[in-house]
């Protein structure tokens, strides 16, 4: 009897481990960008409704995406920001696999000023660096004729954590104005001339939203569903263009991406592109979970149609199929 009983415990306990295993199989982790976060906790809670697959994502920056996945603490990581070579040399063979490009708007909130102030590169690069420090600067006002800005100090808000929205900033702001690339330069995290710190892009949004005065810089989507102004920012060809959809698929179609992907896509020269516009990644091993190829499979097909939904810009075709392509060869 007790041998017969032994028997049954060693079955069942094989069969919940077999159980869990199988629970563990059907579990993704990831972690990174907070830019990408909107569309991606969309894609994940759909995709595990279609298939049962749960994937836990936690937003904590680029910075930390890349710690993450370099130390194969995560099945993925996530950034905005490319990594560097001396990045990937502390995690052989990892892939860039692009998902969909989004805007990094300049949002503000002026007492008594809406939503669509011009903005020029040389401005823009000015209030950051400190040197214009009230909304009624006369640089200010001359870009934007009729509009009545009030004698209100301005505070600028960037992120505390390691950004890949703040290296597409950044680097920028270093591609249009010398000043700034002297004196600052691009990066995840920079030393910012003045201003305070928020964490994520919903840290900063929420910042600006409760400060008059208050400028950040924050990715589209947040902006739309916070209710926060935005600026329209004079791009090379010398067109002030608002972001949405559209200017920021023009600017992600107007680039050619290198056969790693790693490229930041600042400062278009497509006349109707939206200038401060960056891809962001899914960063991941050659040998991920047969259920991350999958995913991936899906939200480069199915997950693309729902990009402008969610205020980002779908892959370009052409990136889109060499993306396909990558995933497709996986082990």
């Amino acid at each position: 009897m007790k041998l017969r009983n032994l028997t049954r415990i060693a079955g069942a306990v094989a069969v919940l481990a077999a159980f869990g295993m199988q629970a563990r199989a059907q579990e993704l982790n990831g972690a990174g960008a907070t830019f990408p976060a909107p569309i991606y906790q969309h894609w994940f809670q759909e995709y595990g409704q279609k298939t049962g697959v749960k994937i836990n994502y936690q937003p904590i920056g680029s910075g930390g995406g890349i710690q993450r996945i370099t130390a194969k603490a995560v099945d993925f990581g996530a950034s905005d920001a490319p990594m560097n070579d001396a990045e990937l040399a502390k995690a052989p063979g990892i892939l860039h696999i692009p998902t969909v490009a989004g805007a990094v708007v300049v949002s503000y909130n002026i007492p008594g000023v809406g939503p669509g102030i011009r903005l020029t590169p040389d401005v823009l690069a000015d209030i950051f660096l400190g040197k214009i420090t009230n909304w009624s600067d006369p640089r200010i006002s001359k870009i934007n004729p009729g509009t009545a800005f009030p004698s209100v100090g301005i505070t600028p808000f960037h992120r505390s954590d390691s950004s890949g929205t703040t290296n597409i900033f950044t680097n920028y702001l270093t591609q249009v104005s010398g000043d700034w690339k002297d004196q600052v330069g691009p990066g995840k995290a920079v030393k910012w001339p003045k201003g305070l710190g928020g964490k994520g892009n919903a840290g900063v949004a929420a910042l600006v939203k409760q400060t008059d005065g208050g400028i950040g810089y924050i990715e589209l989507a947040f902006a739309v569903t916070n209710n926060i102004s935005y600026a329209a920012i004079r791009n090379q060809k010398g067109k002030f263009i608002y972001p949405d959809v559209k200017s920021t698929t023009v600017a992600a179609s107007a680039v050619t991406l290198p056969a790693d992907f790693r490229k930041v896509i600042v400062n278009t020269a497509a006349p109707e592109g939206y200038p401060i516009t960056g891809f962001t990644f899914l960063l991941i091993y050659p040998d991920a979970k047969p259920e991350l190829k999958k995913f991936l499979l899906w939200a480069l097909t199915d997950g693309e149609k729902e990009a402008a939904d969610m205020y980002y810009a779908p892959l370009p075709d052409n990136v889109r199929n060499r993306a396909l392509a990558v995933v497709n060869s996986l082990h």
